[in-house]
């Protein structure tokens, strides 16, 4: 009995871990997938600990949220939390463009962005995950193996975009500004469109 019960949590883990993985990494998460751009255009492959550090600030974030709002703790209508999201996106690429010099205290409100609008993004993973629950199913695994594939997916995102700016910048000789402003602007662009297209 002890056995089929952990059989089952294991199976339910491995399920909600590739459930969250593919929910970070298709072409339907792109809101989600903008927002890692926007905030990781700040730094370049040197950075990476401090890539670390954000990151980690985005989970936290979002980690809060998801726990709360699949345990209906908190619950905001989908529509708002679909709204808000790009919204997000819009926030990090203009704090980006904004930015003249890349200073620690620049970096530390970014890690404060990552964090704060983590929360939001949480929301929109909880709405993800509540619609594939069975209503007798335990919720610990379901809710650790969704997250675990989330943050393994966006490691894969966060590496790919440092991989791509050694490249364009330490490679094909791009200044470090005019990539930052590349990837904030295209962040931006397709965040206002999604923004439009989603008002409540």
């Amino acid at each position: 009995m002890k056995d089929s019960a952990f059989n089952e949590s294991m199976n339910d883990l491995a399920f909600y871990l590739k459930e969250g993985w593919l929910h970070i990494i298709s072409l339907n998460a792109l809101d989600h997938q903008l927002f890692i751009v926007a905030l990781t255009a700040l730094y370049v492959i040197k950075d990476w600990r401090k890539v670390l550090v954000l990151v980690t600030a985005f989970t936290i974030g979002h980690s809060i949220t998801l726990a709360l709002s699949v345990y209906n703790v908190v619950s905001i209508n989908e529509k708002w939390v679909e709204f808000l999201i790009p919204c997000t996106i819009i926030v990090a690429a203009l704090f980006n463009i904004a930015t003249k010099s890349i200073s620690e205290k620049k970096l530390r409100l970014n890690y404060l962005l990552a964090l704060s609008f983590g929360l939001i993004h949480g929301l929109g993973f909880a709405n993800s995950i509540r619609f594939m629950l069975a209503k007798n199913q335990t919720i610990g695994p379901a809710l650790l193996g969704f997250n675990i594939g989330l943050e393994l997916g966006q490691i894969l995102l966060v590496s790919s975009i440092l991989a791509l700016s050694y490249l364009a910048i330490n490679k094909a000789g791009l200044n470090r500004k005019y990539w930052r402003m590349i990837l904030s602007s295209i962040s931006l662009f397709f965040a206002l469109k999604f923004a439009i297209e989603r008002i409540p």
